[in-house]
């Protein structure tokens, strides 16, 4: 089995999740999970992770929390995945002590867990931020950081069916069932 895989990328408060976790409703009475990859470093972002648990808990997700080792992570066959968000899974690849370390060590966990779920489930959703709108200079480890998450994004984007970025709640597709948008 191959996922139909969908890329959903924007900025921030685009409406990217929100669109995204529209498109795993729609496809249908699917075992959902929600692969969670923050990092809880605070009472304040336990309090946000009970939050969103709860709300998903109402539309029939199940939610995996997995800040690192994607590959690791135990997906169920068969079912709707949305992973949210790729931004925070590259960060903690890169600079969480428990991390893969360096930029191609994360890239590739990142890219090895990505197939390993597209490969066991129906549909799969990748949330991601997109990287550089607000240019291209930055110092040290955030350009560290910047240019390896374009590179997954790129990666991504060579995968998957589908990718779009969400602007003011509006995707705009750039590649759509075996077609490529100009």
């Amino acid at each position: 089995m191959s996922a139909r895989f969908t890329l959903v990328a924007g900025g921030a408060a685009s409406g990217k999740s929100e669109f995204a976790e529209r498109l795993i409703l729609e496809s249908g009475p699917l075992p959902r999970q929600y692969i969670a990859t923050m990092e809880i470093f605070d009472q304040e972002c336990r309090a946000r992770v009970a939050r969103h648990r709860a709300m998903r808990a109402t539309k029939g997700f199940s939610t995996l929390e997995c800040p690192v080792n994607l590959p690791g992570a135990p997906v169920p066959s068969g079912g709707a995945v949305l992973l949210e968000c790729m931004t925070n899974l590259t960060a903690n690849e890169l600079f969480s002590p428990n991390g893969a370390g360096s930029p191609q060590a994360a890239e590739d966990s990142i890219l090895a867990g990505v197939d390993r779920i597209m490969a066991g489930c129906a549909r799969l959703v990748i949330v991601t931020g997109e990287v550089f709108s607000g240019g291209n200079r930055y110092a040290g480890n955030t350009d560290l950081y910047l240019r390896l998450l374009a590179r997954v994004n790129r990666a991504l984007a060579a995968r998957a069916d589908e990718v779009c970025e969400v602007v003011c709640g509006l995707p705009a597709w750039y590649k759509r069932e075996n077609e490529v948008f100009a």
